[in-house]
């Protein structure tokens, strides 16, 4: 996974050298109602989600009934669903100026480079110009957005982020559901005392321990830190910085993560929370199916619940805002936007959200309903049901926002402060510089 990692940050850099360099699309990325001949092609989208997910499944259902009033037309998915391999296959591809008609991407500063080039398509005009634009959750499309406030990507999710936990092993370590991310370290030791890991932890794909460290800093100075950090506006060595890397530390000398977490992957963080074994798991409303319905082992079904993000004394953020991202967007490409693109689209995004309601999940727009499923337990409910009371700022993850050399590093690094084989100071120390020498090739 490493390695992996420092050949997309390599990847990443490279790429934006030679885009820069490319020339321009033949397209304008503000012409989004392209007229002329509709003619059926085969068309490709570049993706990196589940290939069995309901996202491909909905789009492959959709694309086979365009087909039937345009016979001739396909559509070609690339599936890579490792995240760090799909990177490496985009950057690339954007490099040699060869991106399919759509592609997966986060708002990363590599995108943004994309879009500043001219080779992708404004989303946000695309949206309007459909009459759907009005349709989409405000935070859904702003979890997509660049720092400028700019859209190139259109969201095909949206999800909450929660921390789920067991009744029972709270009740018998004697803890209660914290009041403030800062109680979480003693809550961790109580729980170690009386035998019970506290956190399952899909250490192995290092995001989720990444989410953790956005927290403080969302509360403690709100969604613009990260901004002006990635940026080198900000730093690991100021106030907001020093109390998430002292938190962490301190989540660490507690004990917080299950043993050799750094080793274990998401089924394993899944099976020991679903199993009675960890007390809390942190995931998203993506594992409804896996956490509120039957399928969950009835000897710990009725025990399971789950808290939002807490809040610090003198949080900036309120209780009804932490991560609720829309997953990763897709951008269209300008260079090869004609009008069988911008028609196909048009179809599929009218039809996509109720069908991908239908599955149970929560769609990015708000006119349509999810349905619940047969087999839910009341907490599918009471999960949708939190989209309903949302506050205007979210947490974005970090993975999204840094550049990639910074990223790999702070991943690298996190896990070892957390295991207690480097000191804050050094910590901190070393992310400063990383970012120091990075962030200037990407954020100009």
């Amino acid at each position: 996974m490493k390695n992996l990692i420092r050949a997309a940050a390599v990847a990443a850099a490279t790429a934006l050298a030679l885009t820069a360099c490319g020339g321009g699309s033949s397209t304008d990325p503000s012409n989004v109602s392209p007229t002329g001949e509709i003619k059926p092609r085969e068309i490709s989208w570049l993706l990196s989600r589940p290939a069995d997910g309901a996202v491909i499944n909905i789009m492959k259902k959709l694309a086979d009934d365009y087909a039937k009033d345009h016979p001739g037309f396909e559509l070609n998915l690339i599936t890579t669903p490792d995240r760090p391999s799909y990177i490496q296959k985009l950057e690339t591809l954007a490099a040699a100026n060869k991106l399919p008609e759509l592609f997966d991407t986060d708002a990363t500063p590599f995108a943004q480079q994309l879009a500043k080039q001219g080779k992708m398509v404004d989303a946000e005009k695309l949206l309007k110009t459909l009459d759907v634009y009005d349709d989409y959750r405000p935070g859904a499309l702003d979890y997509q957005r660049f720092d400028d406030g700019s859209l190139y990507m259109i969201p095909f999710q949206f999800e909450l982020e929660f921390i789920w936990y067991n009744k029972a092993l709270l009740e018998k370590a004697g803890v209660a559901v914290p009041k403030s991310l800062d109680d979480i370290p003693a809550m961790c030791t109580a729980l170690r005392e009386a035998g019970i890991t506290p956190i399952a932890i899909d250490g192995q794909d290092q995001w989720p321990l990444e989410r953790y460290i956005a927290y403080q800093p969302f509360r403690e100075a709100g969604p613009d830190f990260v901004t002006k950090l990635k940026k080198g506006e900000a730093k690991f060595s100021d106030p907001a910085g020093q109390k998430t890397v002292n938190w962490m530390a301190e989540l660490g000398k507690a004990k917080c993560f299950q043993e050799g977490f750094s080793a274990q992957g998401y089924s394993d963080a899944q099976n020991q929370f679903t199993s009675g074994q960890a007390a809390m798991y942190n995931i998203g409303t993506w594992e409804l199916s896996s956490l509120a319905t039957d399928k969950l082992d009835p000897a710990v079904r009725d025990d399971i619940d789950f808290f939002t993000l807490p809040t610090t004394a003198g949080s900036v953020t309120a209780a009804n805002e932490f991560v609720s991202p829309s997953g990763i967007g897709m951008a269209v490409n300008s260079k090869t936007y004609d009008p069988l693109v911008s028609d196909f689209l048009k179809f599929a995004l009218e039809k996509y959200p109720a069908e991908y309601a239908a599955t149970g999940a929560l769609s990015p727009t708000t006119d349509v309903e999810t349905a619940v499923p047969a087999n839910a337990t009341p907490l599918y409910r009471k999960a949708l049901d939190q989209a309903k009371d949302l506050g205007s700022k979210q947490a974005m993850p970090w993975d999204t926002q840094l550049d990639p050399t910074t990223n790999g590093r702070l991943q690298q690094e996190l896990v070892l402060l957390v295991q207690g084989n480097i000191t804050p100071e050094q910590f901190t120390s070393t992310m400063d510089n990383t970012i120091a020498q990075n962030a200037p090739k990407f954020f100009k």
